[in-house]
């Protein structure tokens, strides 16, 4: 049992946690925004952001600054309470789930080992879901206070959307949880260590379920795009068609909390795909101690750093989907391919543990 002193430490300790990741995450989020601007800018042949800093680099800082000078207008015919709680809503349940994250392995000093993650759940995955998939009341419920058709419209859009693809985004999983036996995320990615053998030849390809779950990734990320409301299924914002959608009424911090839980809901569908489908932290390690910490965090950051870069290109080059070419491609298309994915893995896996 431990002492008092050993809780004093671990709660020490994970108050420290919280406070980095909170800051990492505020940081990455601002410079996210920075990044997409530029990325978007070059594809079109434009500068993007340059005045505000060298290479526009502090204008994060005076957007922040911006937000939080800008009038704070709100309808009169709103639900004030709930006009209030749905971007606090929002903005809460996308940094809860960060919290489950491991982002690698961890160092002991002292005798005590510091996990590179806040919480080790062994059901994280389970508890990512469940966080997430309540994401879109706050859309749902900022569309339905404003009391404006606009707003209603992109709500309305949100809870359509979030049935079509969730349940793809459930289905394209199982494949890696079948292979991995754990709903731990630790436990999924230390599965992935090593490289595949076939006939007991190394063929030095990493241990990666992408390449047992090609089908599965697409799957997964085509639904991410979706459940994290991004070109080209960005419907219930739809500028074109709904203004702004279900955040056309909102002005100043509470319009920025939107879009902070917006893009950490686009870093935590990329840690999942880094940690389910490519290896997670799993890389070359060498040279001295503090070095073989680092490396894996570095390269679970330039994993989740590609996959951040796909979004941006995404939205770069492809339009939109017209509303019922998006329900249908969820319904039609990426379910079926979900459970036909199932299907031949439970097979495939059923056949190998007989043998």
């Amino acid at each position: 049992m431990a002492t008092f002193s050993e809780t004093g430490l671990l709660l020490v300790i994970t108050l420290a946690k919280i406070a980095v990741i909170v800051v990492v995450m505020l940081t990455a989020i601002a410079y996210l925004t920075w990044l997409e601007r530029k990325v978007v800018a070059h594809i079109q042949a434009r500068w993007g952001p340059y005045r505000v800093g060298p290479h526009g680099l502090l204008q994060p800082l005076a957007d922040g600054i911006k937000f939080i000078l800008k009038e704070d207008i709100m309808p009169l015919e709103a639900d004030k309470v709930i006009y209030w709680l749905a971007p606090f809503l929002g903005f809460t349940l996308a940094f809860l789930s960060i919290a489950v994250i491991p982002f690698g392995e961890g160092f002991t000093i002292y005798g005590h080992t510091i996990k590179f993650q806040i919480t080790d759940l062994n059901v994280g995955l389970l508890f990512i879901f469940a966080v997430t998939s309540l994401g879109v009341y706050s859309i749902a419920l900022a569309g339905w206070s404003s009391n404006s058709k606009y707003p209603l419209l992109g709500g309305l859009r949100s809870s359509a959307q979030m049935i079509s693809y969730e349940l793809s985004l459930g289905l394209a999983v199982v494949g890696v949880l079948m292979i991995a036996g754990t709903l731990s995320l630790r436990g999924i990615v230390n599965g992935q260590a090593g490289f595949w053998h076939v006939g007991g030849i190394n063929t030095f390809l990493p241990h990666w379920n992408i390449f047992v779950q090609p089908v599965g990734f697409l799957v997964y990320f085509m639904a991410a795009i979706a459940e994290t409301n991004r070109v080209p299924f960005d419907l219930p914002e739809g500028e074109t068609e709904l203004v702004g959608g279900f955040h056309t009424e909102y002005s100043s911090m509470k319009f920025a909390m939107f879009f902070m839980a917006e893009y950490a809901n686009m870093i935590t569908v990329s840690c999942l795909a880094t940690l389910l489908f490519f290896g997670g932290w799993h890389g070359p390690t060498f040279g001295p101690y503090a070095l073989r910490v680092i490396l894996p965090v570095f390269w679970f950051c330039l994993k989740l750093f590609c996959f951040l870069f796909f979004y941006i290109w995404t939205r770069g080059t492809l339009p939109r989907f017209r509303y019922d070419q998006l329900m249908a491609f969820g319904w039609k298309f990426l379910l079926p391919v979900g459970v036909l994915n199932i299907l031949v893995t439970s097979f495939v896996v059923a056949w190998l543990s007989s043998s």
